[in-house]
């Protein structure tokens, strides 16, 4: 039986599936709220980025911009900065949130910041795992086979623990950018719990996905019948 037709699935998956729901529900209505409430200091999120990253001492990433809602991000191969529309252009404080955010990841990138490295080396065994797992998975359920399925949550547990990985690591780089902007001067202190509002609500959605891939993995264990008695179908 697979997973979409199973229906004690739903046990596992609901959960996960309304907290990411209400995260991504907050993360898009805090964003939406401070977007359009401008920084008095007129900073657009380009170049509140760039103002954190020379206060840094960094001139070696490049600030681009990329299209996509909220498809912001740092990309240490290339050592860039990208920055969706919303972000790159505006002045408001959720704009300079993200984009501080994002150059927050530069600088955890140019201080070597632990977690960050471990994330990134995890990024080819956690996308072959990954993929890999689902085959296995499924082989094992239309087999009937615990031993199959339990193989596949294993493949499946390096994506677990990049998720969980990723939390530090996202933490670390809002906790620099609330510092950095009132430091730098890119917003005065009483702005910057505005700005930092939505990298919270951000946030959430990293919790939120680092839950349900942990209830996924949950599911399938109990289907190799590891707890809760079942080893067959």
């Amino acid at each position: 039986m697979i997973p979409f037709i199973d229906l004690n699935y739903l046990l596992f998956a609901v959960p996960g599936l309304i907290l990411s729901l209400w995260a991504s529900y907050k993360t898009k209505s805090t964003f939406n709220k401070y977007s359009n409430i401008p920084s008095r200091n007129g900073y657009t999120g380009a170049k509140a980025a760039a103002t954190l990253l020379r206060h840094a001492g960094i001139t070696d990433v490049k600030i681009e911009e990329v299209q996509g809602f909220l498809s912001d991000h740092y990309d240490p191969t290339h050592k860039t900065l990208r920055l969706s529309p919303q972000v790159y252009h505006s002045n408001s404080l959720s704009a300079i949130g993200v984009a501080c955010h994002e150059a927050g990841h530069a600088i955890q990138h140019q201080q070597q910041y632990v977690w960050m490295y471990f994330r990134s080396a995890m990024v080819p065994v956690t996308n072959f795992s990954s993929t890999f797992s689902y085959i296995v998975i499924m082989g094992g359920m239309l087999l009937s086979s615990p031993k199959f399925i339990l193989i596949g949550a294993i493949l499946f547990s390096a994506a677990v623990l990049f998720s969980i990985i990723t939390l530090p690591v996202e933490w670390d780089a809002t906790a620099r950018a609330k510092k950095l902007m009132v430091r730098a001067g890119v917003v005065p202190e009483q702005e910057s719990a505005a700005a930092g509002a939505v990298l919270n609500a951000a946030f959430l959605t990293y919790i939120a996905a680092a839950v349900s891939s942990i209830l996924t993995l949950l599911y399938y264990l109990w289907r190799a019948g590891i707890f809760g008695g079942r080893n067959n179908d």
